[in-house]
């Protein structure tokens, strides 16, 4: 790879990191001027908490991830279709293309408060009153950003917990604020901080 190529690679990623930020803002301030509560989930909300301690260490996502109330999908889906949004639902999920023409990781996706994303997991979602205000939008509280990295326990959540123990948002008491089930899965990530 030449220098040329490299620029241009790492020209073309902060793009794709720029698109994600501006879907970010541009989906949540539609919903904050509906007033339609919700609370930003996944690795934008571990982005959220972990910036807030050490910037260096923050690491990108490539999605935008939401949670609301059912009850507000209609209203959440008018706000958002004001703001340049589609609904769609494909294979049980809700989304919300950034565009006619956009693909699925170019959406806004929605998991429901109070519901299991699968019927195996140990916790529900938590409800977007569990939300704090982070610049202009809302994120979910850290305690409950951790519960929900918990429960998915994919390699993806174990990598964003083990990012918020690194910069010292988590620590060994921790694992007494959760079910057993999450505070065992909690305190491996602890005891394994490298993986």
């Amino acid at each position: 790879m030449t220098e040329y190529d490299g620029l241009l690679a790492l020209d073309r990623m902060e793009r794709a990191v720029e698109k994600v930020r501006e879907r970010l803002l541009r989906s949540t301030g539609a919903l904050e001027a509906a007033g339609v509560p919700y609370a930003v989930i996944g690795g934008n909300a571990v982005m959220a908490w972990v910036e807030q301690v050490d910037e260096s260490a923050v690491r990108f996502t490539q999605d935008v991830d939401i949670v609301l109330r059912r009850e507000d999908l209609d209203r959440a889906g008018d706000a958002l279709a004001k703001a340049g949004f589609v609904h769609r639902r494909s294979a049980g999920i809700e989304m919300f293309l950034d565009g006619p023409d956009a693909k699925a990781r170019d959406a806004v996706h929605v998991i429901f408060s109070g519901e299991k994303v699968r019927p195996d997991y140990v916790a529900a979602v938590p409800d977007v009153a569990e939300s704090v205000s982070f610049k202009s939008y809302r994120v979910l509280a850290l305690e409950a950003v951790v519960r929900m990295k918990l429960t998915s326990y994919r390699d993806k959540d174990k990598t964003h917990v083990r990012d918020m123990i690194g910069v010292g948002l988590i620590d060994a008491t921790w694992p007494a604020r959760y079910p057993a089930e999450l505070a065992a899965r909690l305190q491996h990530l602890l005891e394994t901080p490298d993986g």
